[in-house]
């Protein structure tokens, strides 16, 4: 039988605007098996995990579980869980970590200041605000390997995580769900929040040694987790046309509109913005959006024109300044 993955390459479906929306990511390590809602079940402390969902809601904060790569994860069942913080925007984007012996602890954050990218919101505990130290390994790969909500995740993630671990890419994770099963295998890179599916090792470490010069691989890019996916679709769309590279050059300034028709304004670091329409249309023909689930008709951003957006004058700019 035909996979959700092997469907969607076979129709060609597009991969942008896809992506997750997380301004910020809440990444912690939980060895063993997860199951389909992973927080609430694997070794995770199930009303633990509940409580993390409640907090983090309508904050901008995604929790995710994560754990090395590994043919036996589930015997990896050290006492301390490393956790990543990962802010994701342009310009700011910034990653901390630290070590628990108590993933409980991670209930005194401050999840509005995180989703809003002010670290200020990890302090643990009222005395240790230096329990978080400044992530400055390679970028974090995390690719998507949760067989309990998608076959595809395993069959196709799991071996790309472990051939890249085995290759030295220092940061590759494991990572319970960032949706999108059909374009498996699917992975996220951070701090930058770029998504990417249909991945193969070696596009994956072109992804990585671009950042590294900070440069962003558009090919395979399903978008910036920073944006909800219209802006996804127009920040990629904007790349496209100009040939902008930079990774933190263009920024989503505004999204204006409703499903099925979204004007978005894409802004360049110096001074140039763009209008991009993009317009929600169900694919066609019909696919399974997931394995073992009926065929059906995904929505996906489709854009439909893009302009020149005038820039202000600069007394304009001045004045509007003076009135923030």
């Amino acid at each position: 039988m035909s996979t959700c993955a092997t469907a969607s390459r076979d129709l060609s479906e597009p991969l942008a605007g896809t992506a997750a929306t997380a301004p910020t990511w809440l990444l912690v390590e939980q060895p063993g098996p997860w199951g389909t809602e992973a927080l609430t079940a694997s070794r995770l402390d199930r009303a633990l995990g509940r409580a993390l969902e409640h907090a983090a809601e309508n904050t901008g904060v995604r929790v995710a579980l994560i754990r090395r790569p590994g043919r036996h994860a589930d015997l990896h069942t050290g006492a301390r869980h490393r956790v990543f913080v990962a802010h994701t925007r342009p310009g700011r984007s910034w990653i901390r970590t630290t070590a628990l012996d108590d993933p409980a602890g991670l209930l005194g954050l401050d999840f509005a200041a995180l989703g809003a990218g002010d670290p200020g919101g990890l302090t643990l505990r009222p005395h240790d605000p230096a329990a978080w130290e400044e992530y400055t390994g390679d970028p974090l790969v995390l690719v998507c390997t949760n067989g309990k909500r998608d076959r595809c995740c395993a069959l196709l993630g799991r071996p790309l995580a472990g051939e890249l671990a085995a290759s030295g890419v220092h940061g590759t994770w494991e990572i319970t769900h960032i949706g999108g099963h059909r374009f498996s295998p699917t992975l996220v890179v951070l701090p930058h929040g770029y998504t990417y599916g249909r991945a193969t090792a070696q596009g994956v470490k072109d992804v990585i040694e671009a950042l590294r010069q900070g440069r962003v691989v558009t090919e395979g890019c399903r978008g910036r987790s920073a944006w909800e996916r219209p802006g996804q679709a127009a920040e990629l769309a904007v790349r496209e046309l100009t040939g902008e590279d930079g990774a933190d050059a263009l920024t989503v300034t505004e999204t204006e509109g409703e499903a099925p028709v979204w004007s978005v304004t894409v802004a360049h670091r110096d001074g140039r913005a763009w209008r991009v329409s993009v317009a929600q249309v169900a694919a066609a023909p019909p696919r399974p959006e997931s394995c073992g689930l009926p065929l059906g008709s995904p929505a996906r951003m489709e854009v439909v024109g893009i302009r020149a957006a005038r820039r202000p004058a600069p007394d304009v700019r001045a004045m509007a300044v003076g009135r923030l």
